[in-house]
């Protein structure tokens, strides 16, 4: 017996949050941007990646779990970079540095409080 192509059934969750109404007065809530709580340093645990699949054989260090606003993350990456005398980026809530420089960065990151933890190669 032959399965009939039926249409998958849909949950609210597969549709990402969308409301759907025909009331022309509904207002959905409003949301504040920038309600990011920042974390003392102390209270922080960034992980350091060394990766260098998918960048041409390039070594970087990530570093990812950092909580707080974008502007304090850009802070802390202009600093460590300065710091490790590489160049780097910061974005989607990580710092990436340029090279093998997961020693110095530690150091860097225990001298101004963080935690830290290594993680691969």
């Amino acid at each position: 017996m032959a399965k009939k192509n039926r249409p998958k059934k849909i949950n609210l969750e597969d549709l990402g949050g969308f409301v759907f109404s025909t009331n022309p007065e509904f207002e959905p809530p409003v949301y504040e941007d920038g309600d990011d709580e920042s974390l003392k340093p102390g209270e922080q645990l960034l992980e350091l990646y060394f990766e260098k699949k998918g960048r041409g054989g390039k070594q970087v260090v990530i570093i990812k779990g950092f909580v707080g606003s974008e502007d304090e993350l850009k802070e802390v990456g202009k600093s460590l970079k300065q710091h490790c005398g590489v160049g780097g980026s910061t974005k989607d809530g990580e710092i990436i540095l340029q090279g093998n420089v997961r020693a110095k960065a530690t150091d860097f990151l225990h001298k101004e409080g963080y935690k830290t933890k290594r993680i691969g190669g």
